[in-house]
C-alpha cells in the first residue's frame, strides 16, 4: 500500500486517487460558489487552514498538474460572463454580496482541491485527507485480495465440475441414445393408435349401417307379420 511520502512524491499516485473527491466532505466541508462546482482561492485555504499565499504558490509550482485537475484562471469576457452567472445565483447569505474579482479569478473543482490536498505538505487537513485516501486503498486492496480469493475458490469448482462433466459425458450419451430410442417407439406406438382409431371410427360407420339395414329389415317383417296376421284372421 502507497505511503503518504510517496503520495505527495509521484503524480501517478495521485492520478489513481483522483476520482475519490468524496473524501474532502469526510473531513471537513467544502464551501463552494453558487454554481456548487467552483472554488476560489480564499475558499481553498480556508478549507486548508493556511493562507492565500501557501495556496497560490503550490499551484505555481505545480501549474501543469492542477491545471490537468481543473484550475481555471478567467480574464475578461469570460470572468464578466461567470460573474454575471453567479450573480443570478446568488442568494446573498446573511447579508453578504457576491464577492467580484476586478481583472481576473482562479477557480478551483473539487478535483482541483483534492490534488492540492495530496501536494499541500504543512496542513494538517490535507494530512487528513491523504490519510482517509490512504485507508481507503487500504480497504479496497483488502476487499480486491479478498475478491479475488473468491474467483479462485469460484474457478477451482468449476474446474472440479468439468471434470464431472467429463465423466458423465458417456454416460450422458448412453440416456441420450435411449431417450431417442424411446422417442421412436412412442412415435410409433402414436401412429398406431392413430390407426387403430381411423379404423375403429370406420367399424363404427359399418355398424351403423348395420344397424340401419336391421331396423330396416325388422320393420318390413313385422310389416308382414301383420299382413300374414290381417289375412289368416279373415279366413
Amino acid at each position: 500500500m502507497p505511503t503518504e511520502v510517496a503520495l505527495l512524491e509521484s503524480r501517478a499516485l495521485r492520478v489513481e486517487q483522483m476520482g475519490r473527491v468524496d473524501v474532502l466532505d469526510k473531513v471537513k466541508s467544502l464551501v463552494m460558489l453558487p454554481d456548487g462546482i467552483h472554488v476560489r482561492t480564499e475558499e481553498v485555504a480556508r478549507y486548508f487552514e493556511v493562507s492565500t499565499e501557501v495556496i497560490k504558490k503550490l499551484t505555481q509550482r505545480h501549474r501543469e498538474e492542477v491545471t490537468e485537475n481543473g484550475l481555471t484562471l478567467l480574464r475578461g469576457s469570460e470572468l464578466h460572463v461567470f460573474h454575471r452567472d453567479m450573480l443570478s445565483l446568488w442568494e446573498g447569505g446573511q447579508g453578504e454580496s457576491y464577492p467580484q474579482a476586478a481583472t481576473q479569478l482562479t477557480l478551483y473543482t473539487r478535483r482541483t482541491v483534492l490534488n492540492v490536498a495530496m501536494l499541500l505538505r504543512d496542513s494538517d487537513i490535507a494530512r487528513c485527507v491523504r490519510t482517509y485516501l490512504l485507508d481507503a486503498e487500504g480497504t479496497l486492496r483488502a476487499e480486491y485480495a479478498a475478491l479475488e480469493a473468491r474467483v479462485t475458490r469460484i474457478e477451482s469448482c468449476l474446474a472440479d465440475v468439468g471434470r464431472a462433466l467429463q465423466e458423465l459425458g458417456p454416460v450422458l450419451c448412453r440416456m441420450s441414445e435411449r431417450l431417442d430410442g424411446l422417442e421412436r417407439k412412442v412415435e410409433a406406438t402414436q401412429q398406431l393408435v392413430g390407426a387403430m382409431s381411423v379404423r375403429l371410427s370406420d367399424l363404427s360407420q359399418e355398424v351403423a349401417r348395420m344397424d340401419a339395414r336391421f331396423d330396416a329389415r325388422m320393420e318390413a317383417f313385422a310389416y308382414q307379420l301383420r299382413e300374414l296376421r290381417r289375412r289368416t284372421g279373415r279366413r
